[in-house]
């Protein structure tokens, strides 16, 4: 190897090292997503026990969070294209840390669900901007496994979430469980304020020269740096904002429906029914002490967190669909598995208990090597540019209506319709996402974003925009 050799090879280290810290950094915003969600499945049962609070009061305490993700969701659009990606993420740390000091210090369960809305916000800003400026920093030949270090991170904060309220459960300290979220998100708050900032939002506020700045630092040869400022160029020639583009453009329509129906999906394969609910569902399956409810919820956040490795290792090389098939069929015959014992009578045997929450964990690698992460990814992919704060603004609102309203249904679900019919229903929805996937969804592995755009304003069917 000779002298300029050697120093390709360490800048090419070097410039691999940032874009990590970038992606790793802005993923911690997916931890703090993660540790929400997760925190409440422990605190709920000690909330429900010294409030006496009714069922729709317990979904209501659940379903806040997501109701204001929604909105937070819907203002994120407008403050990552004015104030920048690095700044929206900066604006819902701190709301994390405040909305988790307010939850530890209510005094009712309505104080609770208000402050929760307030904490929902946090986490759809975060769950719009991180994805999106993941998007914009990566290399094509990463992205897929950088955003899906997202959704890992999501698995984390769900499995650390556990892991603190099994240990906090023993002395009851629900308080100090929804307190405890401050710490990281401080945390990141520090580590996001190092971030760089987003090219293409450079670029969108006609900063070039700082683009190129960044640019510079995330890859490895001034070719690569070059093309990729041109493709930026020519894709915000068209000076038109998300909405007229919306209005105007047919293609631009097909993305938006498509963004719509990925995160409808994503949510009514049930995956949050398990996540919210688990340890009430173990307890339904016949654990009965509150250990065992709470370190069965554990055992879920960690296989949650181990299968995201799987699509980490293989989006990029196999591509987003052949790993979604394998997901929503797994997540289907798990579900009907699980509504299957529970109609010949889950307390009837061990063994039908045993093969109930083997089941349950199946459907939860099912989701995580698929649904979970690679649904972020395509949906960070499809927008074009001038368009792309509009499709994943409404998208992720998406995600967290759905998410809602399966949060604010699923105990009346199971009190009305009954436990085996309320799993058979998510069984038969997961099948007949395979039929969507297969005919509407495209394949984007290893595709530039600009060349996605490109493919899709020229008007190729939506399922063919990645060739």
């Amino acid at each position: 190897m000779n002298d300029q050799d050697m120093v390709e090879t360490v800048e090419g280290q070097k410039h691999k090292m940032i874009v990590f810290f970038v992606a790793f950094t802005a993923a911690l915003a997916g931890l703090l997503f993660g540790l929400d969600v997760g925190v409440i499945a422990g605190a709920l049962p000690f909330i429900e026990k010294k409030y006496s609070i009714s069922t729709f009061t317990s979904e209501g305490i659940v379903s806040s969070l997501l109701v204001g993700a929604v909105f937070g969701t819907i203002i994120s659009g407008v403050m990552s294209r004015k104030f920048g990606r690095k700044n929206a993420i900066l604006v819902s740390a701190i709301i994390f840390a405040l909305g988790s000091l307010f939850s530890s210090i209510s005094t009712s369960p309505g104080i609770l669900i208000g402050v929760r809305f307030f904490l929902g916000i946090a986490v759809g800003i975060a769950s719009f901007t991180a994805p999106l400026y993941l998007s914009e920093m990566a290399p094509p030949s990463i992205r897929g496994a950088l955003i899906s270090m997202y959704q890992l991170m999501i698995t984390i904060g769900i499995v650390l979430a556990f892991l603190s309220d099994t240990v906090l459960s023993y002395g009851g300290h629900w308080r100090m469980m929804l307190g405890i979220l401050m710490v990281p998100s401080m945390i990141m708050f520090l580590g996001v304020s190092f971030l760089l900032k987003s090219p293409r939002w450079l670029v969108l506020s006609d900063r070039k020269d700082e683009a190129l700045q960044v640019l510079y630092r995330l890859r490895n040869t001034r070719k690569e740096v070059m093309d990729e400022i041109r493709d930026i160029e020519k894709s915000i020639e068209i000076k038109q904002s998300g909405f007229s583009l919306f209005m105007q453009n047919k293609n631009f329509r097909k993305a938006i429906f498509l963004g719509i129906t990925l995160q409808a999906i994503q949510q009514f394969t049930g995956i949050n029914v398990v996540m919210y609910y688990a340890p009430k569902i173990f307890k339904i399956a016949g654990f009965t002490t509150t250990a065992e409810e709470m370190w069965g919820t554990v055992m879920v956040g960690i296989i949650n967190v181990l299968a995201t490795f799987i699509a980490i290792g293989l989006v990029d090389k196999l591509g987003r669909k052949p790993i979604l098939f394998t997901g929503f069929v797994v997540m289907g015959v798990s579900m009907a598995t699980i509504g299957t014992m529970f109609k010949i009578g889950i307390n009837t045997h061990h063994a039908i208990q045993f093969v109930a929450i083997g089941a349950l964990l199946m459907f939860i690698v099912g989701f995580a090597m698929s649904a979970g992460p690679i649904i972020w990814v395509i949906c960070s992919e499809i927008y074009p540019l001038n368009g792309r704060d509009l499709g994943i603004t409404i998208s992720t609102a998406t995600n967290w209506l759905c998410n809602a309203i399966i949060g604010a249904t699923f105990l009346t679900l199971l009190s009305d319709f009954g436990y085996g019919n309320t799993f058979f229903l998510y069984g038969g929805l997961n099948i007949i996402f395979i039929f969507i996937l297969i005919y509407f969804v495209p394949e984007t592995k290893g595709v530039s974003l600009e060349t996605i755009e490109a493919n899709l304003m020229s008007g190729k069917p939506i399922n063919k925009i990645g060739i």
